[in-house]
C-alpha cells in the first residue's frame, strides 16, 4: 500500500515564500582585512575569548603530550639554570647577590625570564606552526600569540611551586610588597604579548627570524640583571641597564618575593615601556595581517 505526502497549502507555500524573499540581498557580515592602522577590533576579541582559552589548553597538552616527565619540564628547566648559575657565577665567579643567598636570588629572576623567554619565542613562531588553521577558519589572528603565552603562565605557576621551597628552606619572611607580585605578573605578560605579537608578524614574512629569535632571547638574557644584580653597574651607567625594560621587572619580582628596596624609577618605566611594546605591536599585527593568509 503506498501512501503519498499531502499537497502543502496555499498558506504554507506563501510562508516558505516569504521565507526564501526575507533572505538578505547583502551578508550580514563582511571578512575583509582591516585598512587602516586604528581598527584593533577590541569587541571581536572579546567575542572569541573561549576560542582564546581552547587553545591556551591546547598548546599545554601538545607541549607535554607524549613526554615521559611531562610537566615536570616546567619545573626542570628554572631549577636546573639556578644550580648552573649557582656553582659558576655564584662559587666561582663570586659575583655579589646583595646579601641574598644565590640560589634564591636567582631563582627569583629566573622565574620572570623564562615565563619572558619562552612565551616570546614560542608566540614568535604560533603563526607559522598554526598555517593551517590560519588559512581554513576565520578568527582573530591576534589570537594565536596571546595563547602562547596563556600557556606559558600555566609553567610560570608550576615553576612557582619551587621558590616557595626555596623560600622556605632560606627562612625569607613574607613583606608587604608581595601584594605587587600579581601586577608583576601582568607586567611581565604584557611585555612578553608586545614582543610575541611582533616577532609574530615578521616571522610569517621573514622566515630567518625564527633562527635569530634563540640568539637575541639569549643576548636579551646577559643584558638583563638575571645572573648579576643592578647595583654591580657603577651609578653612572646604570640608566644604560634601566633601558631594557626587564630590568625593572626582575628587580621588582626581587623586591617582592625577597623583601628587597623597589627600584621604583625603573619599574615604572618598565610598566611605561610595556604598555608602549604592546600598542605598537597590536597595530602592527593588525597592519600586516591583511598578509598572514597568502603567504603563510
Amino acid at each position: 500500500m503506498t501512501t503519498t505526502d499531502p499537497m502543502p497549502s496555499s498558506s504554507q507555500s506563501a510562508g516558505t515564500a516569504c521565507a526564501v524573499t526575507a533572505l538578505p540581498i547583502e551578508p550580514v557580515v563582511r571578512i575583509r582585512p582591516s585598512r587602516s592602522w586604528v581598527a584593533l577590533h577590541v569587541r571581536e576579541l572579546w567575542a572569541y575569548r573561549e576560542l582564546l582559552y581552547f587553545l591556551t589548553w591546547r598548546d599545554v597538552k601538545v607541549r607535554y603530550k607524549q613526554a615521559a616527565l611531562g610537566a615536570a619540564w616546567a619545573i626542570i628547566q628554572p631549577v636546573m639554570t639556578m644550580l648552573i648559575f649557582t656553582l659558576f657565577f655564584g662559587k666561582l665567579a663570586k659575583i655579589p647577590s646583595d646579601g641574598i643567598p644565590y640560589p634564591i636570588f636567582a631563582y627569583a629572576a629566573l622565574l620572570p625570564w623564562t615565563f619572558f623567554a619562552n612565551a616570546i619565542t614560542n608566540s614568535g613562531n604560533s603563526l607559522v606552526g598554526s598555517a593551517s588553521l590560519i588559512t581554513k577558519v576565520y578568527f582573530p589572528r591576534l589570537i594565536v600569540p596571546a595563547a602562547a603565552v596563556g600557556a606559558g603562565l600555566v609553567d610560570f605557576a608550576i615553576a612557582f611551586v619551587v621558590f616557595i621551597g626555596l623560600f622556605v628552606y632560606y627562612g625569607f619572611a613574607l613583606t608587604w610588597q608581595i601584594l605587587l607580585f600579581p601586577l608583576l605578573v601582568v607586567l611581565t605578560a604584557t611585555l612578553a604579548l608586545g614582543v610575541g605579537l611582533w616577532m609574530s608578524a615578521l616571522n610569517v614574512k621573514y622566515r630567518d627570524i625564527r633562527y635569530a629569535l634563540p640568539f637575541l632571547v639569549q643576548l636579551w638574557m646577559f643584558a638583563s640583571p638575571v645572573i648579576y644584580p643592578s647595583s654591580l653597574m657603577p651609578e653612572k651607567w646604570r640608566w644604560v641597564l634601566v633601558i631594557n625594560p626587564l630590568t625593572g621587572v626582575i628587580e621588582g619580582y626581587r623586591a617582592a618575593l625577597l623583601g628587597r628596596p623597589f627600584m621604583w624609577g625603573a619599574l615604572a618605566y618598565s610598566a611605561l615601556a610595556s604598555i608602549a611594546v604592546l600598542i605598537y605591536a597590536a597595530y602592527f599585527f593588525r597592519h600586516m595581517e591583511r598578509e598572514f593568509a597568502d603567504i603563510v
